[in-house]
């Protein structure tokens, strides 16, 4: 007990430091978990021991993230974004996954130490992409969402590599025969359990929520997480093909988010205890001594993977620059990978003088990603003159949509807040131009007549192309100081005392961007505030005079009456369970069901779908009545959810 209790210190002691230290740097956590493992390990200080009941706690580190993966899993996404995900995303496994093969044989491994190898090396990192494609304001670029699509099919292609892992234990027959049984018993697994579970998950968890108790909606999600991770491995399959069912299961009802949130502290400290369980298999000595093989493989996985993605990409017809980009972010290695590399090793499918060098340079790999990413974009101007051509392209777009207006506004960001300033700009006749980084958003707005183009606000001759000489007003509709900082310094420089209004969640940043220059500061908390205080005051029978000269007091004073305040336990979650609305638009092709019909033909479900405007011949009605009749070529504006949208859209389309 008294030893148990000194390693389990000396464990949690480490990976605090390590991880502050990593926090400190801006680099991922699992890399501080990572370099743990390698310090207090069998093969350095040897403070914690190898045993299988380390090993075991750590699986459910991959249980917990494969349930993860399974709640992020949604058939309306995959359907939105099938031809990257099964396109770009499984060109891009297989055949780094044939390349590492063939590599394996001509150095004298086996087949299966190389298939081991090429699903490992076949990964990048969800986690490291995501938050630096997040910060840098590119998750909805053309090259973040190639990106976004290949991790999304690496996520996917775990599962059914961790099913065929255990059976090239085999040999020969016995060998096919494994495999053949394996994926016939997931194919049943995945049938009984989604079949059956779809039917009970949600009244279940109905029941569960309706005690309004937080332990035992806790308690619930690990028993369903665990109790179907233990049927499949009871089948003969893995621990993480149940949990990633459960996900699945769990991500089809309404308590999604909360259930993500809830799982998340199990999920990060499990799954920290998994990577320093990989941290420990590596020998530094023998690291050490194979230095020059270390540098040649990690070399070869960052070069090999980023041509790969690069050839793959200009062979679908992606442009030059674009593929350069996804190939450099996704050229690092990643979480899943060490998932397999050490289930091969502890199946012995891989040798540990094959798995020494590997992991090294894998684990290299991922301290080089962000790095490499930050790097890219003057890697891909300086090797590809056409980049230059197609950002030229794009101003040229912006300018062609803002010549000859003047005294308009710009709007930088066209979500939510933007679509909703723009359509009081549109009933006040206020001319703007929007620019937005959502290839998706802006298609679906331009077909339906919105004025918004493609372009980064933050840079100065996409603002100036927008018309920022001409231009009343610069507006920030999103939510992103730094981004925000850097649109106040371009404009000033350019047009000193032109009025640039930002939008901020809070009072945190007021000071901050009041200081660099904005005319007003907009805190949706601070609005939301004013506006109840407002209607509360009005209906106690206040004069309204008073009240809208209490309102611009408050907000002349910077909100300081609402700063600070006392926080409880609910400020840090339960999420909104209800999903936004958002508007979709449909183009009726020749052919389309929709055609020649009313929409009270039709009949829409009009409590989950609303029709709000139908553009035909490039004119738009803004009050479609149910006796209007559809034509060919009209785009039909849609509200609604993603489920009910794509329902309404397969009815328009095809009945």
């Amino acid at each position: 007990m008294h030893d148990t209790l000194q390693l389990t210190l000396i464990l949690l002691a480490a990976a605090v430091l390590v991880v502050v230290v990593c926090r400190h740097l801006k680099l991922p956590p699992l890399l501080g978990y990572l370099l743990v493992g390698i310090a207090i390990g069998p093969h350095a200080l040897g403070w914690l021991s190898d045993d299988e009941g380390t090993r075991h706690l750590a699986e459910f580190g991959v249980v917990f993230l494969m349930f993860s993966i399974g709640l992020e899993f949604s058939l309306s996404k995959l359907a939105t974004m099938r031809s990257l995900v099964f396109g770009l995303g499984a060109a891009q496994v297989t055949a780094t996954l044939l390349v590492v093969l063939g590599c394996s044989l001509l150095v004298g491994l086996d087949w299966k130490s190389g298939f081991a190898l090429g699903g490992a090396l076949a990964m990048s990192s969800t986690a490291i992409l995501g938050k630096l494609l997040t910060e840098r304001l590119e998750l909805n670029a053309p090259h973040g969402r190639q990106i976004m699509g290949v991790l999304l099919f690496q996520d996917l292609a775990v599962v059914p590599l961790l099913i065929v892992l255990p059976t090239l234990t085999a040999s020969g027959a016995e060998m096919a025969q494994a495999i053949g049984v394996a994926i016939a018993k997931a194919g049943v697994v995945l049938i009984l359990l989604l079949g059956i579970g779809q039917r009970l998950m949600r009244p279940w968890f109905h029941l569960v929520a309706s005690r309004k108790s937080s332990e035992l909606f806790v308690l619930n999600v690990l028993l369903i997480t665990l109790l179907l991770a233990w049927l499949t491995e009871m089948a003969g399959l893995s621990l993480a093909l149940g949990a990633f069912i459960a996900g699945m299961l769990i991500s089809e009802t309404e308590y999604r988010l909360q259930v993500e949130e809830d799982i998340k502290p199990f999920r990060d400290v499990l799954l920290g205890l998994f990577f320093v369980t990989v941290g420990m298999l590596l020998d530094v000595h023998v690291v050490l001594e194979s230095a020059p093989v270390v540098v040649g493989l990690l070399v070869g996985i960052l070069a090999g993977k980023a041509a790969l993605v690069l050839l793959i990409a200009r062979l679908m017809r992606i442009d030059t620059a674009t593929a350069l980009r996804t190939g450099l972010a996704l050229a690092g290695a990643g979480e899943f990978g060490f998932v397999l590399l050490s289930r091969a090793g502890v199946l012995g499918v891989l040798t540990p003088e094959a798995m020494q060098p590997v992991l090294a340079a894998m684990l290299l790999s991922m301290v080089a990603s962000p790095f490499i990413v930050e790097e890219s974009e003057h890697m891909v101007r300086r090797w590809i003159g056409s980049a230059w051509m197609q950002q030229a392209m794009a101003l040229h777009n912006i300018a062609v949509q803002s010549m000859g207006a003047t005294e308009h506004v710009i709007v930088c960001g066209y979500g939510r807040s933007g679509q909703n300033l723009a359509r009081l700009f549109e009933q006040e006749e206020v001319r703007f131009i929007a620019l937005d980084l959502d290839p998706q958003r802006i298609r679906e707005a331009a077909i339906a007549g919105e004025s918004v183009v493609f372009g980064d606000a933050a840079r100065r001759d996409v603002l100036v192309a927008a018309g920022l000489m001409r231009a009343a007003a610069v507006v920030v509709s999103y939510e992103d100081t730094n981004s925000a900082l850097r649109i106040i310094a371009v404009v000033h420089e350019a047009r000193p005392g032109l009025p640039v209004i930002v939008r901020t969640r809070d009072d945190s940043d007021i000071d901050r961007l009041k200081e660099a220059g904005a005319a007003e500061v907009v805190a949706e908390i601070m609005e939301g505030s004013l506006m109840l205080a407002s209607h509360t005051l009005i209906l106690l029978g206040m004069p309204f005079d008073r009240v809208l000269k209490r309102i611009r007091q408050t907000r002349e004073q910077r909100y300081s009456v609402f700063r600070g305040f006392f926080r409880g336990v609910t400020d840090e979650g339960p999420l909104d369970d209800d999903e936004p609305l958002r508007l979709h638009s449909v183009l009726l092709p020749p052919g389309a069901r929709a055609i020649g019909r009313s929409l009270a033909q039709l009949a829409l479900p009009a409590d989950s779908v609303e029709i709000t405007a139908i553009r035909r011949r490039n004119i738009r009605s803004l009050a479609p009545t149910e006796d209007t009749v559809l034509a060919e070529g009209d785009v039909v504006v849609l509200r609604g959810r993603d489920s009910d949208l794509a329902m309404a859209e397969m009815r328009l389309l095809q009945g």
